[in-house]
């Protein structure tokens, strides 16, 4: 190899620099940190498509390298803020205006236009058949879109996106709705690139390598194994303050928590509340969170025989011991709440709404009123894939056994098999969350008949139904509000659909001396506003 001296390195230095290309010479190691992070699952469908993966395993990652137009401060007072939207404004009851950020980029360097906001709301991936597929120019291995029931659960009065100029758009409803800037800012809306869609293979190819705006990009993604990010330094929110992101499935809890003590992974997901303490004797580590907007559910199928009957419905509710649950499993550290809502609501909050009292033999009575005479009622369970998932499923087991009803645990390995309607199906393990600050946001999609209890057989209320446009469509909010109270009677008391057993906690290891705040959700926020190392 040929050597230069110091005189012959500065002059060829020198010469390099005048041709501006030092920088390709000199280019400084990065040395931002990168990270991994030990998460329990990491998609539910092996995807990267948000809308296909709605879940708290994949609300973790998806907003690194997607994003909405409105954004929701998830680890601040969880309004809604400037996204890739810079402004927004109402023309009437029925239309958002919004202005889009200037300088936006997309992972293959095209700039952020209204037309791809129009595709990412379009039929390619929302709401039906892709129009390639429809016109007969696709790619015998294209796919089309999955994600219709998302698309129309979110948005299900969506007339149309309009182009107004090179950086603004109107979403334009056929209804008057109140909540239309939540429904922009729901994780369903994020924006994609239109030509990266285009141009890629199929469609699994790709939700599988997602062109996004986000801080990161999509290096590597391997089902059921890992999923790899790296910065995105043309991001217009900043220069990312990490090289790559890590995300690898550890099924198990010690796992994930002997390969932080290791130093093999930096954060460590759904800890729970009981090894809090051990973890943070170690002065190198702390843990982070608490409870956030999901509530922990159990479901039921009332068209099981042994749950036609609502009192049998409602005695596994009033069987529950919840606060000894919240104090032996949570260290007190979540709560029981007012139903399946939220404080942040506002004026929508049913402050005097109440879960069922735990009275035993209120539960006893109703199981003799409905000549229920011990059938079987399968109890389908995942293997933790909720925190604490299986040692709260035998208390409850217990405590519902204390009254007559006799409920068996069948393990399952999937959601698959959790709500296949093989015929004995009766009540499984669920999880509710909520996007922005109106009920509006989960209702319909849940117990809607579009919804994913209504579409998998398990439920259906006719005056549910009807209900469903006024909450939907009303400018009253006081109507709203109504209404909003008697579909909490139908489905927690009248015709009961689930039972609430608490409030979602989320807590998080990590190494002390990295300085990061947790969402009031399952969202990771790895922006330079909420990560630095001391």
């Amino acid at each position: 190899m040929t050597k230069l001296n110091r005189r012959q390195f500065v002059a060829a230095a020198g010469a390099v620099a005048a041709m501006g290309h030092a920088s390709d010479v000199f280019a400084q190691a990065d040395n931002r940190p990168s990270i991994t992070i030990a998460v329990q699952k990491i998609s539910n469908n092996n995807t990267l498509e948000i809308a296909y993966e709605a879940s708290n395993v994949a609300t973790r990652w998806y907003n690194n390298f997607v994003e909405p137009l409105i954004d929701t401060d998830w680890t601040g007072d969880v309004m809604q803020r400037p996204g890739l939207a810079e402004s927004w404004k109402r023309i009437d009851n029925r239309t958002v205006e919004l202005t889009l950020r200037a300088g936006v980029k997309f992972h293959n360097g095209d700039p952020l236009t209204p037309e791809d906001v129009a595709f990412s709301f379009g039929p390619d991936r929302l709401f039906g058949v892709p129009e390639r597929q429809k016109a007969g120019t696709a790619d015998p291995k294209s796919l089309p879109s999955p994600l219709t029931k998302a698309g129309l659960t979110a948005y299900p009065s969506l007339e149309k996106i309009e182009i107004v100029d090179g950086r603004t758009v109107r979403f334009v409803n056929k209804t008057p709705d109140l909540t239309l800037e939540g429904r922009i800012a729901m994780r369903v809306g994020c924006i994609y690139s239109r030509r990266a869609f285009a141009e890629a293979d199929s469609w699994l190819s790709f939700v599988r390598k997602p062109i996004g705006t986000g801080p990161y990009r999509v290096r590597d993604f391997k089902p059921d194994t890992y999923l790899i990010l790296d910065a995105f330094d043309e991001y217009w929110g900043g220069k990312p303050p990490l090289k790559s992101i890590r995300f690898v499935e550890i099924p198990e809890l010690a796992s994930r928590m002997n390969g932080l003590f290791s130093g093999e992974y930096d954060f460590a997901c759904d800890i729970t509340p009981d090894q809090i303490a051990m973890i943070e004797k170690d002065p190198r580590f702390d843990v982070v969170g608490g409870p956030i907007l999901n509530q922990r559910i159990v479901v039921f199928d009332k068209t099981h025989p042994a749950l036609v009957d609502p009192r049998v419905r409602r005695a596994f509710g009033h069987a529950l011991d919840r606060k000894l649950i919240i104090d032996t499993l949570w260290a007190g550290r979540t709560e029981a709440g007012n139903g399946l809502q939220y404080p942040f609501f506002g004026q929508m909050f049913i402050e005097d709404w109440k879960l069922p009292e735990y009275d035993p033999a209120l539960a006893k009575r109703l199981l003799q009123e409905a000549g229920y005479n011990g059938q079987p009622i399968s109890y389908r369970v995942l293997n933790n894939y909720y925190t604490s998932q299986v040692s709260t499923a035998q208390i409850m087991i217990e405590m519902w056994r204390a009254v007559g009803l006799n409920v068996q645990i069948e393990m399952k390995e999937n959601w698959s098999q959790i709500t296949a309607r093989d015929g004995g199906r009766a009540i499984y393990d669920n999880s509710s969350s909520t996007f922005f600050n109106d009920p509006v946001s989960y209702v319909p999609g849940t117990f809607g008949s579009n919804g994913s209890y209504g579409q998998s057989g398990m439920w259906k209320n006719e005056e549910f139904e009807r209900l469903i446009p006024v909450l939907e469509s009303s400018t009253d909010m006081q109507e709203r509000r109504r209404t909003f109270r008697r579909m909490l009677e139908i489905t927690e008391r009248d015709d009961p659909s689930i039972t609430v057993m608490h409030q979602t906690a989320n807590f998080t290891a990590k190494r002390r001396n990295i300085a990061w705040k947790p969402a009031k959700s399952f969202v990771m926020d790895f922006r330079a506003r909420n990560f630095s190392t001391k």
